[in-house]
Parts: C-alpha cells; sequence; structure tokens
C-alpha cells in the first residue's frame, strides 16, 4: 500500500462510499472533481474492482444506437439524392436581383443547366458511396442495401442521360 493510501483521505471514502453504490469510473470521477485514472488507480489501490458487463452492455447499447442513426442519416441522404436526379430532367428556374433599381428577373429553362446536373450526379455518387459504406459497417441494417440498389439505379439512368448528345435531349425535351 502507497503512503497515499495510508493516509485519511475524504475523497479517497467517498470513493468507496460511491464504488458500494455501483457507480461507474467516469461517474465517480465527475462527482470527486478527479480523474478517470486516479479513480481507477485509487479504488486498485484500495482493492476494489468495477463491473466490466455494465460497460459492455453500455458500449453494445451505444453501438446500437450509432447504427440506427447511420440508417436514418442514410435514409435522409438516399431520399435528397432521389430528389436531385429527378429533378434533372424538369423545368428549371434561374432568376436574379440587380441593376441600379435592384429588380428581379426570372427565366425558366426546359431542364437544369450542365453544372446543376453534374452537381446532382456527385452528390447521388458520394451518397452512393457512403450508403456502400454503411452497408459494410453494418450488414445486418435492414433495407440498408436495398437503399444503395435504389440509389445505383438512379445514378445509373442520370449517367445516361447525361452521355446523351446535347442535340438529341434538346429535341426530346421540347
Amino acid at each position: 500500500m502507497t503512503n497515499a493510501a495510508r493516509r485519511p483521505d475524504p475523497k479517497r471514502a467517498q470513493l468507496r462510499k460511491l464504488h458500494s453504490q455501483e457507480l461507474s469510473v467516469r461517474a465517480i470521477a465527475e462527482r470527486l472533481g478527479v480523474s478517470r485514472s486516479t479513480v481507477s488507480r485509487w479504488a486498485k489501490e484500495d482493492g476494489l474492482a468495477f463491473d466490466r458487463a455494465r460497460t459492455a452492455q453500455a458500449v453494445a447499447a451505444h453501438s446500437i444506437d450509432l447504427a440506427a442513426g447511420r440508417q436514418r442519416l442514410a435514409e435522409k441522404m438516399l431520399q435528397r439524392a432521389e430528389e436531385a436526379l429527378d429533378d434533372l430532367d424538369k423545368p428549371y428556374l434561374v432568376y436574379n436581383f440587380g441593376g441600379k433599381d435592384n429588380t428581379y428577373e426570372e427565366h425558366e429553362l426546359k431542364r437544369a443547366p450542365i453544372e446543376v446536373r453534374r452537381n446532382a450526379l456527385t452528390m447521388a455518387g458520394i451518397t452512393f458511396d457512403k450508403l456502400t459504406r454503411i452497408v459494410e459497417k453494418d450488414p445486418d441494417v435492414s433495407g440498408a442495401q436495398s437503399v444503395v440498389q435504389s440509389l445505383e439505379a438512379g445514378i445509373l439512368a442520370a449517367a445516361a442521360v447525361l452521355r446523351t448528345p446535347e442535340t438529341e435531349t434538346d429535341t426530346s425535351a421540347e
């Protein structure tokens, strides 16, 4: 036993009391205003052990929460990417404010300009990549594979439209 362990210390007495209440190392450290490593060292010096089963359960619950969060985020990403891809061939409004009178002007194009189309495809591609990684990380998350397959089909269809020469697509849009 070290000299520090032999000295009466109110915080160490509190440590023993809090340990008997089955509080975690983190909770005890917060209550005592010391680091977790100090709590662990004092507990070891006093022959106290912490229940690792509760820690394992907390880690497992946290992992499940993270997987559910990834799934929710994947669904939102997919929805936005699909909307962007669906809007590629719809009429596209361009507008501006300006001039000395600060006037508003707008014009409707038959479809989105090529740079907007590229941005939508880039966003969809990034979404596809992220969803693929989610599926690799959480192979047991239900529905994730169908989400990725749906996005893949949308990206391939949009890419086929962009590969069509501009003259062909101009006449088909009218």
